[in-house]
């Protein structure tokens, strides 16, 4: 089995979540569906649920304030 990590747009993981958070599906039955390992999923909800504007800062990107703390240290 290769070590192959897959990447998720913001957008999908905050679909993803919206189905278990407003859909009404179990975190089990949406992880099935999308495809996704139930542990991804939850963390994703936890995530969102922490702090919704700074959530999946993308590919790279750190959430503002880590970013300003990198630039700082510089």
């Amino acid at each position: 089995m290769g070590d192959h990590r897959r990447s998720f747009s913001r957008e999908f993981k905050l679909e993803a979540v919206r189905l278990v958070t407003e859909g009404g599906l179990s975190l089990a039955q949406a992880s099935r569906d999308l495809g996704v390992q139930e542990s991804v999923l939850g963390r994703w909800k936890k995530q969102l649920a922490e702090d919704p504007a700074e959530a999946f800062p993308g590919k790279g990107r750190l959430k503002s304030q880590d970013e300003e703390l990198r630039r700082l240290r510089r």
